[in-house]
């Protein structure tokens, strides 16, 4: 398992009875996770400086339960990038800290090309994996389905110092801007994609991730350019091991480059604890 030790203002206190508690910059939030099926062994509700507990319903979803004021807006920090968070449906606050370990990466294959970069960043959701190869020097164009993450996207490129980076935010359903960029001959030198398990585009398109990731897959090696540098996709759909999505990408763009996967993780305070947190899989062409 991969984990990154580099958030200076992020961390995981605790764990267990199917939560996790979570320091994002100050603000202490106890959030559900479906892999954490161990025992607690300290009273997390009781903990300390709790701001909010995301409350599961047995229908579905949930909701927050606020215990302290929390800031419409507050912020955490990885390198030189800043990220806008607040509390969101689902459970969500604006940032996957995992995906920190692919953001370095991410910026270590497109500084070591000594070449100009195109990226193709699809289900781009805030815009880490964006802003990470902005800062490395890359053109993105960033593809959600959803207008306020786009926005959100936006923002935290500003925060981050780069507003004026060369980025273009598409509101689009991933699929169709694929197809519409191969009709147009556009090209990329990189694709990263962090799709959902289950979502619904700007006009209602359905999307489930084992029905539609392989055609996607397929259908973006049309967008390669004729020297691709890499391609990286993500899941978090429980039970898609890390070997499945190594299989699709070498299948779907062929035998070219050189294919990893590995599951994604996070360090908690606790030394003998690494809680997973998702799968990717990578090729370096």
């Amino acid at each position: 398992m991969d984990s990154t030790t580099s958030w200076k203002d992020y961390r995981i206190l605790a764990t267990g009875d199917g939560y996790k508690l979570e320091d994002f910059g100050g603000i202490l939030l106890l959030r559900p996770d479906p892999q954490i099926i161990w025992r607690a062994e300290v009273d997390m509700r009781a903990y300390k400086g709790l701001h909010a507990v995301y409350e599961r319903s047995s229908a579905g979803g949930g909701e927050w339960n606020i215990l302290r004021p929390v800031p419409e807006e507050f912020f955490v920090n990885w390198r030189t990038l800043r990220f806008s968070l607040k509390l969101m449906g689902f459970k969500h606050t604006g940032v996957f800290p995992e995906q920190a370990f692919n953001w370095a990466k991410i910026i270590d294959m497109i500084q070591s090309a000594g070449r100009a970069v195109n990226v193709l960043n699809l289900f781009a959701y805030t815009g880490g994996a964006t802003l990470a190869a902005a800062s490395a020097g890359a053109s993105v164009c960033h593809v959600d389905a959803a207008k306020a993450m786009c926005e959100r996207a936006g923002k935290n490129a500003r925060l981050s110092g780069l507003g004026d980076a060369n980025i273009r935010y598409i509101v689009d359903d991933c699929f169709k801007f694929v197809e519409k960029e191969l009709r147009r001959g556009k090209r990329y030198d990189a694709v990263i994609m962090d799709p959902p398990s289950y979502g619904r585009g700007p006009r209602g398109e359905t999307w489930k991730l084992e029905d539609k990731i392989f055609d996607l897959v397929g259908l973006t090696k049309g967008i390669l350019s004729e020297d691709p540098l890499f391609y990286m996709i993500n899941s978090y759909t429980t039970g898609l091991q890390p070997t499945v999505m190594k299989n699709i990408l070498e299948l779907a763009l062929g035998s070219r480059g050189v294919a990893e996967a590995y599951e994604l993780g996070l360090p908690t305070a606790d030394p003998r604890i690494t809680l997973p947190c998702g799968t990717t899989a990578l090729i370096r062409f």
